[in-house]
C-alpha cells in the first residue's frame, strides 16, 4: 500500500497539467481535501466489519507517524477528547503512509523534495512543521515507527497516544529521524513506556498488529490520512475524511449519539496544560475559546515569566510547562 507523506499548499497555484501529475504521485496530497491519500483505485470496501463497544460511539482512526495532515487535526482531536471523552472511544490504527522510497514520479523522487511541501503545510494549518528534517536526516519509511506504536499499545493505550504524540513532535518540530531506534526510544522513555519491553515487542508481535492494521484499512477502503469512522452501538458508520474545523468531529459524534452531553472543562491555562503537557498556539487557541492573537499573547507572556518553555522553530512554535516529564 503506498500513501501520501504531505498536503501541497502551493498546488492551489500550479498548471492543470501539473495537477493531472500530482494524481500519480503518491507523495503529493490535494490541497482542497486536506487529506494525505492514495492513488484512486476501483477497489471498494470488502463486505463488512463488526466492532465492538465500551462507550456508544466507535472511532477507528486511521493515521501515520509523518502524516501532516493528522498533525494538523491535533486541535480538533484534543478538543473532542475533552468535551466528549465520556461518549467516545478512539481506537487509533496505522496505515502505513511510506513504505520506502521506491518510486519517482511527479517531481518527488527523494527525501529532500520533500521539505518545502512540508513548509507551506505547516502554514497552511497553522502548526509547526519544519521540512527540513528531509534534507538534514530523511526518513527512509514511516514503518519503524508505526510499528513502535503497534508495540506501545501492547503495554498501555493511553500511554501509547502520549508516545505518538510526542515522536510527531520530535518529526515535526525538532528534525528528528524516527525511524531510527535511539529516538524511539527516547520518547518511549519519556512517557512512561518499558523500552526493554518496547523493544521486544518491536522486533516480534508488533509487526504482525501493524500488518492487521494495513490489512483493515484496505478491508474498510481506507483511501489516506486521516480517515476517520465514526461508529454507533449498531455499528452504523459514517465518515470524516480529511482535514475538517472542529464541528464537522462534533456533528458526527452527535449523529452516532444524539443524546451526548459536552462535558466541561478547565480552560486556564493550568488546566490545559495539566491534561496536554505540550500545546501550539493554535491548539491552545482552539481549547481555551481565545482567539489566536490573544492566545500568542498569553503564551509570550507566561514564557516571559518562566512559567512555560518556549521551542521555536521557523515555521511555529510549541509550549510546555517548565520542568515537567513530558
Amino acid at each position: 500500500m503506498t500513501l501520501i507523506v504531505l498536503c501541497n499548499i502551493s498546488c492551489q497555484s500550479q498548471t492543470n497539467n501539473k495537477m493531472k501529475e500530482k494524481n500519480n504521485n503518491p507523495l503529493l496530497c490535494d490541497p482542497e481535501k486536506g487529506i494525505c491519500e492514495m492513488p484512486v483505485n476501483d477497489k471498494t470496501k470488502n463486505g463488512t466489519h463488526s466492532f465492538e463497544h465500551n462507550k456508544p460511539v466507535k472511532i477507528i482512526y486511521f493515521t501515520d507517524p509523518i502524516c501532516s495532515s493528522c498533525w494538523g487535526i491535533e486541535p480538533q482531536l484534543r478538543k473532542l477528547k475533552l468535551e466528549y471523552g465520556n461518549n467516545i472511544d478512539i481506537e487509533y490504527r496505522m496505515g502505513g503512509l511510506l513504505p520506502d522510497w521506491s518510486y519517482n514520479s511527479g517531481g518527488i523522487s527523494k527525501p529532500s523534495d520533500v521539505a518545502q511541501h512540508w513548509d507551506e503545510v505547516s502554514r497552511y494549518y497553522d502548526m509547526p512543521i519544519d521540512g527540513d528534517v528531509w534534507i538534514e536526516d530523511p526518513l527512509s519509511s514511516s514503518y519503524p515507527p508505526s510499528i513502535a506504536f503497534k508495540a506501545a499499545q501492547m503495554q498501555d493505550e493511553s500511554k501509547a497516544v502520549s508516545f505518538l504524540r510526542r515522536i510527531r513532535e520530535m518529526v515535526f518540530i525538532e528534525k528528528k529521524n524516527i525511524d531510527k531506534w535511539e529516538y524511539l526510544a527516547l520518547a518511549a522513555s519519556k512517557t512512561g513506556l518499558d523500552v526493554t519491553k518496547l523493544k521486544t515487542d518491536y522486533d516480534t508481535k508488533a509487526k504482525m498488529l501493524f500488518e492487521e492494521d494495513l490489512a483493515l484499512a484496505k478491508k474498510l477502503g481506507v483511501r489516506g490520512f486521516p480517515t476517520l469512522f465514526f461508529i454507533d452501538s449498531l455499528n452504523n458508520e459514517q465518515t470524516v475524511y480529511g482535514f475538517k474545523p472542529y464541528q464537522t468531529f462534533e456533528d458526527a459524534v452527535l449523529t452516532a449519539f444524539p443524546k451526548a452531553e459536552k462535558n466541561k472543562f478547565d480552560t486556564s491555562w493550568t488546566g490545559l496544560f495539566h491534561k496536554y503537557s505540550s500545546l501550539t498556539v493554535k491548539e491552545f487557541s482552539e481549547l481555551s475559546g481565545l482567539s489566536r492573537k490573544e492566545s500568542e499573547i498569553l503564551l509570550q507572556k507566561l514564557t516571559d515569566e518562566a512559567k512555560l518553555h518556549k521551542t521555536t522553530t521557523k515555521n511555529g512554535s510549541i509550549w510546555s510547562v517548565k520542568n515537567t516529564k513530558f
